[in-house]
């Protein structure tokens, strides 16, 4: 097993702080406090040192975390040979992390298939946003994550993280059931420019989206409502409130005064969802079934319910 105290150190250098690092973790931040002490002890070397009120990595403890990348990709594909190695071990344990939409649409439908195909394997779902599920991914408190990419704020280290594509999920528009184009099969966004728009607040990567979009296609929309949470915006889009982007993971409620309608054109819009692992963790057979049940998953969801 690699000492976990290496991973509180590889924690601490993407994190940069000890309140982040525990929180990554799910320890106290003494604890980290103490485990980097007792790591730098047990390896006669300063790994951290004090920087005005924070702390910060030394040279040799950069040095140590560069290293450790190939490490643990190595122990990954070594811990996935050995315990593949026997046909009779099954890993007690799937960790499953995920963005809301994929929840439901992917990560509970694949949890569902891999107990059923292993009655002894325990699979655990956390629902975050993508770059919370990459923190957990890298502190070992994930297997696979599901994220978007366009709302991770910073890029994917490649070495630590492998990425695996899973669909382009398209944007489609949500409109009253009472709507003049309700019933069409496709439509343009530049036939929506003059309804009222729901979308989320400024400075978001949905509302950067949604602003892409019109100006790809020469419309400005009139925004009406301001709006985060996709359940929120069907709401208002049955109440007759306006129309919404809705995306093709989302399931809807049921409720028949909002109807989904696939748009088309250069300028419909699309969100790019990956599945990712620590680079060697796709070795492993188990995780490598659970993606390749995350892509035939993702495969169903490119018609619209």
């Amino acid at each position: 097993m690699l000492d976990h105290r290496l991973t509180v150190l590889r924690t601490f250098a993407a994190r940069e702080t000890i309140s982040a690092t525990a929180e990554a973790l799910g320890y106290s931040p003494s604890a980290v406090s103490a485990q980097l002490r007792e790591y730098q002890r047990a390896l006669g070397v300063r790994l951290i040192v004090r920087d005005g009120r924070g702390l910060r990595l030394t040279a040799a403890g950069a040095a140590l975390v560069e290293r450790t990348d190939d490490l643990v990709t190595l122990w990954e594909e070594t811990h996935a040979a050995v315990r593949d190695a026997d046909q009779h071990l099954t890993p007690a344990l799937v960790r499953l992390g995920g963005f809301s939409t994929a929840t439901s649409s992917l990560l509970s439908p694949v949890a569902a298939h891999l107990k059923a195909v292993h009655p002894g394997l325990d699979v655990h779902i956390v629902e975050a946003d993508p770059a919370r599920c990459v923190d957990l991914l890298t502190a070992d408190r994930l297997d696979i994550a599901v994220i978007v990419a366009m709302q991770m704020t910073q890029e994917l280290n490649e070495r630590r993280v492998e990425q695996i594509p899973l669909l382009d999920d398209p944007l489609d528009v949500l409109v009253p059931a009472d709507h003049p184009l309700a019933s069409r099969s496709s439509v343009g966004l530049e036939e929506l420019g003059g309804d009222p728009w729901i979308t989320d607040r400024p400075g978001t990567p949905y509302r950067a989206l949604f602003v892409t979009a019109f100006a790809a296609a020469g419309v400005t929309p009139r925004v009406a409502h301001q709006v985060s949470d996709w359940g929120s915006q069907e709401s208002l889009v049955g109440d007759g409130l306006g129309v919404a982007f809705i995306p093709r993971l989302m399931r809807l409620s049921g409720n028949t005064r909002a109807v989904r309608i696939p748009l088309h054109g250069p300028s419909a819009p699309s969100r790019r969802v990956l599945a990712v692992l620590r680079r060697g963790a796709s070795t492993h057979s188990v995780f490598s079934e659970a993606l390749e049940a995350l892509r035939t998953t993702a495969e169903a969801t490119r018609t619209p319910s």
